[in-house]
């Protein structure tokens, strides 16, 4: 969906795009969001915002509780402060990834890159989905309670994906044949 990606620029990577001020915490006011856009002639009504943030299949966006502010769950190239607190992750997580990468992963580990986090999944049916994205998908298996253990922190985003700084390669599982096997 457009709209969508519109919304991934403006909330995650270039707010300046089209004007907009997000506040420590990655919020925008909704209303300047709205009349922004449409000034860059991109006419999003409130109905069609509604309709993304209920309808994105990852939820990637989030109202405040009020609904005047809106704001990206995660994902950012830009700083922003999500006021996520440390948890305890669960076993595993999974990392969904392109077979392309994985010589680079297999020296370095999984980093954030452009973003704050590496995103870890919980199942590696939707980390399938996010390596598709990028090429021939892989899954890696993070082993993430030994992480933890050894002294990493884990933070637990707004739509469910598990957030981390940097995956060693000690605590990665590469598949031998490129695919999960569960």
């Amino acid at each position: 969906m457009r709209t969508s990606k519109f919304l991934s620029l403006v909330l995650r990577h270039k707010p300046e795009a089209i004007g907009l001020q997000l506040d420590k915490n990655g919020w925008a006011n909704v209303e300047e969001l709205l009349s922004l856009s449409a000034e860059k002639g991109r006419n999003i009504s409130m109905d069609m915002l509604l309709r993304v943030v209920r309808e994105n299949d990852r939820h990637r966006f989030m109202f405040s509780p009020d609904g005047t502010k809106i704001r990206a769950s995660q994902g950012h190239s830009i700083s922003v402060d999500l006021d996520l607190e440390p948890r305890v992750p669960p076993e595993k997580l999974y990392h969904g990834t392109a077979i392309r990468f994985l010589s680079s992963i297999r020296e370095n580990g999984l980093m954030s890159g452009k973003r704050h986090y590496v995103h870890l999944s919980l199942n590696p049916i939707t980390a399938i989905e996010v390596g598709r994205r990028h090429g021939k998908p892989v899954v890696l298996t993070v082993f993430a309670m030994h992480m933890y253990t050894a002294g990493h922190e884990f933070y637990l985003s707004e739509n469910g994906i598990w957030l981390t700084h940097h995956v060693p390669v000690s605590f990665i599982s590469f598949p031998e044949s490129g695919v999960y096997n569960a």
